[in-house]
């Protein structure tokens, strides 16, 4: 594994353009983490996830329309708002899939460790295929607390000997949001005291800092902090256009 990683500073922004980002920076084959947050909210689709309520078209939130968009990674829907979401893009060698999860998902269970949360892989065998929700059960790819609230939820995709694991972390969701969207309730994530007296604008900041720690410990990596450039971004936007193109 490279022992220099990049790491792109937490950024804000609509979930095509992070999809774009993430499919280009797997592209690039250049090892790195980043963190990022969705504007406006969104629904992501798993790659091959091919139903979905139609009312989602029109859901609005805070006065602006519910973004709609398919991730390349697999999986169900997951609803962005209220969350953070980490990626990285690393090498990978032998192994099953599950294995890759399991080592990559250390630094997260590492991190959140340090943050006062407890954290184990789901043991569901597979997904509900009458749920959309990806956050509806916790499999091997996703991260649980001891009382089974799924916290984290994980996808990947790979390309030439690298993958792209990324997954949204759930702070502060809107209940009312996500049972528009779903139609069921929602329980408020167990955070510990001193996560909750937070806003959510400073939870990213803490999680952001202790998950860096804990991938550079976990990965024996030094991370080096850079933002993406105008030109990465824009560079980004055009491969996936391009790569869509191709592929309709």
């Amino acid at each position: 594994m490279d022992s220099n990683w990049r790491l792109i500073p937490l950024m804000d922004g609509a979930g095509e353009l992070h999809m774009a980002i993430d499919r280009w920076l797997l592209n690039q084959q250049q090892p790195c983490l980043r963190f990022y947050t969705w504007q406006p909210a969104a629904i992501s689709l798993g790659y091959h996830q091919r139903q979905w309520p139609q009312h989602w078209r029109s859901i609005s939130w805070r006065g602006q329309p519910i973004d709609l968009l398919r991730r390349p990674t697999g999986g169900r829907a997951v609803l962005h708002q209220g969350e953070l979401t980490y990626a990285l893009i690393t090498p990978v060698g032998q192994g099953s899939r599950r294995a890759v999860y399991q080592a990559l998902c250390q630094f997260l269970i590492l991190g959140w460790r340090r943050l006062g949360i407890t954290l184990d892989f789901g043991t569901a065998r597979g997904r509900d295929r009458d749920s959309p929700d990806c956050f509806g059960t916790a499999t091997a790819a996703d991260l649980v607390t001891p009382a089974g609230y799924k916290l984290i939820g994980s996808a990947q995709v790979y390309r030439q000997g690298y993958v792209l694991q990324h997954g949204s972390m759930r702070l502060q969701p809107s209940a009312e949001l996500f049972e528009r969207v779903f139609g069921s309730a929602i329980a408020s994530p167990p955070l510990p005291p001193h996560l909750k007296q937070l806003t959510l604008e400073q939870q990213h900041m803490l999680i952001e800092d202790a998950l860096t720690e804990a991938a550079a410990a976990c990965f024996e990596v030094i991370l080096q902090a850079r933002p993406l450039s105008v030109v990465e971004i824009s560079a980004a936007q055009a491969w996936a256009k391009k790569a869509t193109n191709l592929t309709c």
